[in-house]
Parts: structure tokens; C-alpha cells; sequence
């Protein structure tokens, strides 16, 4: 009788379907709490919903350490449609070096999820292209400096995902070369996940107006970081006046950006482009209302 009685609650454990939202189970468990608090079947079910909730959390965990941690758990998730929602961008291949003094560790994002295939795809395939390239260079370099009685030579190469919002998908692409000193570039792209279309500088401007705008309210900045902190070298006029490097004067057409999760312009420099190499990647938000006027519109920049 014992055992029937526990193979009856296994059955009616394994029969209670798991709602998508941990939220969901929680209210769910306090209504019929309060509603059925006199009676014992309430009190089981209750019960029943917060064992539920614990394997939900237990699950979110699982999800959570296994998408950071595996981008083949990664990967495989986002192909199950109920996942697939909340997985944007994963690592789709990793290429390493470990010797003495060679080092590469290249990471190859892919995004997943975008109704356009088309898009997606051109991306993905930019992606898988630039870091096989880059990952052959590094190699034919090795085997060069191994020739010719060897050296140190470093390369790390990965992805960050500056912005997710409902609306805005930015995406990082960073390599850290290592020959003696270090450089650092960055690349981005920016999406626009409900009309799925690749944002560019340009297309958020009625004009080419922006390029001056911009710069000058960037020449601003530097002036103002430098102001507050003397250790913070910017080459532009009035900061580096001696002559010895090249004056930051306008930022290009296609200058590095991306959008920000406040909906800000964040216009980003390299190693290097305008500042010391101690400086590191140089970001800057742009105020919003001085480029309101030039703004195609506020759907992105607001």
C-alpha cells in the first residue's frame, strides 16, 4: 500500500507541466494557498508548485552556467524554440595556441535568432571570415618568428555584447595583438532586432553634418577628462600641442559607434587613435540634443 501510495505521487509530480515563468508558479502557489488554506490538498499543492519553482530555478541555473560556460551546450539549446528567444549571440568555433611564448585564443560569435536569415547568415559568415584570417596570419607569423630563432607573439580575439535590448543589438569584436607592446581594435555591429536590419553611422543622419557636430562635441570631452584628471592625454589641440604625434581632428564617416542600452550614440576610438597607448579603448556618449537636428529621426537615438 506504501508503495502504491508513492508511485501515485511520483505519477502526479511528473504529470505537473513546468510554466515558462518561475513568477508564473509562485502566484500561482500563494492563490491557491489562500484560497484552500483549511484543507490539506491545499497545503500538498502547495508544496507540489514549490518543489516545481525550485526545479525551475534549478533549471535557469543549469541554463544560465551551461550558456556561459559550454558553447556547445550553448549551441545546441539555441536550436530548441523555446530557448532559442533568449540566446543572441554564442561562440561558434574557438581556435588556440598554447606554447612557451605563442598564445592565440579566438573565439568566433554567431548569432542566432533573427527572422532574416539572409542577414544573419551575411554576418555570421563576416565573422567566421575575419577570425580564420586572422587566426592563418598568426600562424604563417609563428612559424616565421620560429625560423628565424623565435620570439613572443600573442594574439586574443572574442566578443562582447554591448547592448540587448527589445529593440538594439550591439555587438563587439575585439582583438589584442601582443608583439613586445600590445594594440587593440575593436569592430561593431549594431542591429536593428524589429526591422532586422544592419544600423550604419550614416543611416542615422539626414547629412554628412554629423561628421563636424560630432567631433567637435568629442574635442569637448577630451578637453573636460583632461581637466578633471591631468594623467588622462588626449592628442587634440589644446590638450597635445608639441607636435610630436598626429592631432585627433574629425572622426570618419564609418567611425566605430554603437547604441547604447540608454539609447545613446557611444562613438568608440582604438588603441592608440587619440590617446596614449595607456589609455585603452576611448569611448564617448554623445549628448543627444545636439545631434536631435540631423537625426533621420528619434527611432534609435533618443
Amino acid at each position: 500500500m506504501k508503495n502504491n501510495s508513492l508511485e501515485k505521487l511520483k505519477k502526479e509530480y511528473m504529470d505537473i507541466p513546468i510554466p515558462q515563468e518561475l513568477d508564473f508558479v509562485v502566484k500561482k502557489a500563494l492563490k491557491e494557498s489562500r484560497s484552500n488554506s483549511t484543507t490539506m490538498a491545499s497545503k500538498g499543492r502547495l508544496r507540489k508548485a514549490a518543489v516545481v519553482a525550485a526545479s525551475t530555478a534549478a533549471c535557469v541555473a543549469v541554463l544560465t552556467i551551461g550558456v556561459n560556460t559550454s558553447p556547445a551546450f550553448a549551441k545546441t539549446l539555441s536550436k530548441i524554440p523555446v530557448v532559442s528567444s533568449i540566446v543572441k549571440v554564442l561562440t561558434f568555433r574557438e581556435y588556440t595556441v598554447d606554447e612557451d611564448t605563442f598564445n592565440a585564443n579566438i573565439k568566433v560569435p554567431e548569432i542566432s535568432g533573427l527572422k532574416d536569415e539572409k542577414l544573419q547568415s551575411s554576418l555570421n559568415e563576416k565573422y567566421l571570415k575575419e577570425n580564420e584570417k586572422l587566426y592563418e596570419q598568426f600562424i604563417a607569423d609563428m612559424e616565421d618568428m620560429k625560423q628565424n630563432g623565435g620570439g613572443h607573439l600573442g594574439v586574443d580575439s572574442g566578443y562582447v555584447v554591448k547592448t540587448d535590448t527589445d529593440r538594439i543589438l550591439s555587438i563587439g569584436r575585439y582583438v589584442v595583438n601582443t608583439v613586445g607592446s600590445s594594440s587593440t581594435t575593436f569592430k561593431y555591429d549594431t542591429i536593428d532586432k524589429k526591422n532586422e536590419v544592419l544600423i550604419t553611422l550614416p543611416s542615422l543622419f539626414k547629412d554628412d553634418s554629423y561628421v563636424d557636430t560630432i567631433s567637435e562635441n568629442i574635442k569637448e570631452q577630451m578637453k573636460m577628462r583632461h581637466e578633471a584628471d591631468d594623467n588622462m592625454i588626449y592628442w587634440v589641440e589644446g590638450i597635445e600641442d608639441e607636435g610630436l604625434v598626429e592631432l585627433f581632428e574629425k572622426i570618419s564617416k564609418e567611425q566605430n559607434f554603437y547604441i547604447n542600452s540608454d539609447d545613446k550614440l557611444v562613438i568608440s576610438f582604438d588603441k592608440y587613435d587619440v590617446a596614449p597607448g595607456y589609455m585603452g579603448i576611448q569611448e564617448f556618449v554623445i549628448p543627444t540634443q545636439i545631434i536631435s537636428d540631423i537625426l533621420v529621426s528619434n527611432e534609435y537615438i533618443k
